[in-house]
């Protein structure tokens, strides 16, 4: 309990840990805490990996994946749920399975973030491919949110994207054939602005702009952008102001970076 009074919102990760703690699960508990939730964890890989480089990636069995959600939900009064790496189809249905079981024995429907994690910075691939459908045929449609960069995003629109208006346009796209909101993060585009786009269902869409941080690399951005709407969300912030408040959050996180030698860690405390 905080100084006020009152719990923190509890915000539910389920993501792979990365022990560079720039990304994965470490820097979403590290978002979570500094904009005032309380996050909680269910590990879905231990990836060994420092910026630059993923040299291993050990799964755990979808069955304890399951678990730790199951647990989650019976003892925390989880306000949000934020999905990040989840590797492969088996992991994908059991949390599906697991989240569809907890939300109903609950009787709360937390607001799902989906971050479709898909590929590192470093280029490695963080997802089977077999599991890209899963994705597609049933975690996409259970989302308040989904986040992809723009090398997800053509994943999901099984199309090359060349610029913001084609960005937009797959967008408004699956936001209709999911019927889901999705929060087009344009940050590869590598224009004057790291202009990122909400786009809902029935066309309604709203661009959120900050200046492109030059020679900046960062580890984590994704994970932690995905998590500051997660936790918006969990405070009672509407989608659009969830997103507002994350996007100022991660611009900040990235002009704080933290850097030893070549390496790039975001610097999460800075609510």
């Amino acid at each position: 309990m905080s100084a006020s009074g009152a719990a923190p919102p509890v915000v539910l990760t389920i993501a792979g840990s990365d022990n560079s703690a720039g990304a994965g699960i470490q820097a979403d508990s590290k978002t979570i805490t500094a904009l005032g939730g309380y996050a909680l964890t269910a590990v879905t890989c231990v990836v060994a990996e420092v910026p630059g480089e993923v040299s291993m990636i050990q799964p755990l069995r979808p069955s304890i994946v399951a678990e730790q959600v199951r647990l989650g939900f019976e003892a925390f009064p989880v306000a949000a749920v934020k999905t990040g790496m989840l590797y492969s189809e088996s992991i994908i249905e059991a949390v599906i399975d697991a989240l569809l079981a907890a939300t109903k024995k609950s009787k709360r429907k937390p607001a799902l973030v989906v971050d479709p994690v898909m590929v590192a910075s470093s280029g490695d691939l963080l997802l089977k491919p077999s599991a890209v459908q899963a994705y597609r045929r049933a975690l996409l449609p259970l989302a308040t949110l989904v986040t992809p960069n723009l090398n997800e995003l053509e994943v999901l629109a099984g199309r090359k994207v060349a610029g913001l208006r084609e960005m937009e346009a797959a967008g408004a796209e699956l936001a209709d054939h999911f019927q889901v909101a999705f929060l087009l993060k344009g940050g590869h585009l590598r224009g004057r602005e790291a202009v990122d786009v909400l786009v809902e269902p029935g066309g309604a869409s709203e661009r959120f702009s900050a200046k492109f941080i030059r020679g900046a690399d960062p580890h984590g951005t994704g994970c932690t952008y995905s998590a500051a709407v997660a936790t918006g969300l969990a405070n009672g912030q509407s989608l659009r102001d969830a997103v507002g408040a994350a996007k100022g959050f991660i611009t900040r996180a990235i002009e704080r970076r933290h850097r030893w030698g070549r390496t790039e860690i975001l610097g999460h405390a800075v609510a």
